[in-house]
């Protein structure tokens, strides 16, 4: 029986079968396993790392760029502009996109006003960021001549510069900002949160080149700073820098500065210092020109804090201004020292005192009550303390404790030695005895909420008043403060500068404080000329200077003179309305 034969084919098929069916296994499930993997990796990109994938792509294409605001504007009593921002713009480039340019770097650095090579290098050292400032604070058609090139990689950003329209005549009391608008020095620097605002935000899209290309929302709202308005009267500043200006070239003064106060509430109408500078551009100027030396500088005042020590004198009871004393021979020793008068004034009254400005007048009145009652007094009228005006680096002064005294400091206090005050300290000083006894503190804004506290009896505030008039007189040492259909009370200090070894023999403060019109005064004045060459009495240096700014003043504020007020005083209730509503405007 024969057995039958499979063909060799037959064979092969069926063992391929088996190995096909595997390949296609294996194929398939390295298909299921990539498509697991896609899987996988589409959920890992985005469910599990969508957040973190999402802000990478933000981080090159979205962009949060601020919005700048506008700085407050500064303006005097009367809405005149004394600081102001204009928009401005600011060129910027991002290094490694004009660095691919670098054929481009020679005519972009012309149109800039700068070095190539030097420009070059600075992007070179900043190749690994993405902004770097070309030039800041430009004129919109400067900037526009330079984008005009159209460089890769450089453009454009708004912001914001200050200007002063006053120039160097205000430049110590408003400051200045620096290049990036905020406050440095004076009001700027004071009010600086109030005046800066808060710069918005806001998210963008932008391209390969940096340009945006859609807004995507706002982050922050901007909000501009607010405006401020000052007590200052830009005329009566003008004044006063003018004429102290001619004083200090004149008498081939150091410095000099001027306070304008109003005697009723306190406010600052006027406050100079020279030498100054430009706020605009301070190139050349030094520090020591930005100080306002009104408020910072300390000194010795001399012969105007007798109106306070004889203030103090009137308080006891014992003095009146008709109570005799008796200066001859014009000098006297105490502990050492020699008491001296510029002359041999005999008898005199208090008044006397006052009017000749002796200080062995004044040193034996004040000899006659206590320490304590003095520097009482004085501390009250804001001596050794600061006035809290708010302005930036005011000095408080020196008053020693009456404690620490001797009996020679009491005497050479009583004559504005052995203390330091600032000229503002004066000014609210006078402005406190020409209110009758109240003293405001001084303040830089208009219509500032100023408490007042009194500090004197009123009765012996006039007294004192009458008799600072009389300084004023041919007989006095300030017949030069007279102004004409106006009373005028005030008094003279002429003071040696303290040294390192002493008091210098050459080197004088001058000084004068006043106040107008005497009969019902609204504003006092105060002048400090430092270290002036070509004389130096309070009386000749400081005086002339009161007078021309104060009769400036009373004109552009229209107060009217002292015999219009009486005859307005006189009349009854109602022909005073009738009579006031008659009146030219």
């Amino acid at each position: 029986m024969n057995t039958p034969r499979v063909s060799s084919s037959a064979n092969d098929t069926r063992r391929q079968g088996p190995r096909v069916r595997r390949r296609l296994a294996l194929v398939l499930a390295l298909l299921a396993l990539a498509g697991a993997g896609l899987l996988a990796r589409a959920v890992d990109l985005q469910v599990v790392r969508r957040e973190f994938l999402q802000q990478q792509g933000d981080a090159r294409f979205l962009r949060e760029i601020p919005i700048p605001v506008s700085r407050g504007s500064i303006f005097d009593r009367n809405g005149e502009p004394l600081a102001v921002s204009t928009p401005v713009d600011s060129l910027w480039a991002n290094p490694p996109e004009l660095l691919a340019h670098t054929d481009r770097i020679p005519a972009l650095a012309a149109a800039l006003g700068v070095n190539a090579a030097e420009l070059q290098r600075r992007l070179e050292q900043r190749a690994n960021l993405q902004f770097v400032y070309l030039r800041r604070l430009m004129s919109p058609d400067a900037a526009r001549a330079v984008l005009a090139l159209h460089t890769p990689g450089v453009y454009e950003q708004r912001e914001y510069r200050r200007y002063y329209p006053m120039g160097d005549v205000a430049a110590q009391v408003l400051g200045f900002t620096n290049i990036n608008d905020q406050g440095q020095e004076g009001l700027e620097l004071a009010y600086n949160s109030w005046l800066s605002g808060t710069p918005g935000l806001q998210r963008v899209i932008r391209d390969r080149l940096g340009q945006i290309v859609q807004s995507v929302d706002l982050v922050r709202e901007p909000k501009p700073g607010h405006n401020l308005t000052l007590s200052i009267d830009r005329r009566i500043q003008y004044l006063a820098y003018h004429d102290l200006e001619q004083a200090v070239t004149k008498h081939d003064a150091r410095a000099a500065s001027m306070v304008v106060m109003d005697v009723r509430t306190g406010e600052i109408l006027a406050m100079v210092n020279l030498p100054s500078f430009n706020p605009n551009d301070l190139t050349g100027s030094t520090p020591g020109e930005w100080r306002n030396r009104a408020v910072t500088d300390v000194f010795e005042p001399g012969s105007v804090m007798k109106a306070f020590s004889l203030s103090a004198a009137l308080t006891t009871g014992k003095w009146t201004p008709t109570t005799p004393i008796d200066t001859a021979p014009g000098w006297y020793m105490m502990d050492g020292y020699t008491i001296r008068d510029t002359a041999d004034f005999g008898k005199l009254d208090m008044t006397g005192v006052i009017t000749n400005s002796s200080n062995v007048g004044a040193s034996k009145i004040t000899a006659t009550f206590s320490e304590k009652r003095l520097y009482d007094i004085l501390h009250g009228f804001g001596f050794g303390r600061s006035t809290d005006s708010g302005f930036p680096g005011e000095a408080s002064g020196l008053l020693p404790v009456y404690t620490s005294w001797r009996p020679i400091n009491r005497v050479t206090i009583s004559y504005g030695y052995g203390l330091n005050v600032t000229a503002l300290q004066l000014a609210q000083a006078y402005s406190a005895l020409a209110d009758g006894g109240i003293l405001h503190h001084p303040t830089f804004v208009k219509g500032d909420d100023n408490p007042p506290e009194r500090v004197l009896p009123e009765h012996y505030a006039r007294e004192m008043v009458g008799m600072l008039r009389t300084v004023v007189s041919p007989a006095g040492t300030a017949p030069m403060a007279r102004i004409a259909n106006y009373t005028v009370a005030g008094k003279t200090g002429t003071a040696h500068q303290a040294g390192g070894g002493g008091y210098l023999k050459d080197k004088y403060y001058s000084v004068f404080c006043g106040m107008v019109p005497a009969s019902d005064p609204r504003l006092v004045g105060v002048v400090v000329v430092r270290d002036p060459q070509h004389g130096h009495f309070g009386g000749t240096v400081a005086t002339p200077v009161f007078r021309r700014v104060m009769e400036g003043a009373l004109r552009l504020l229209d107060v009217p003179p002292d015999h219009v007020q009486q005859w307005y005083s006189q009349l009854p209730p109602a022909a005073t309305s009738s009579a006031s509503a008659g009146a030219a405007p």
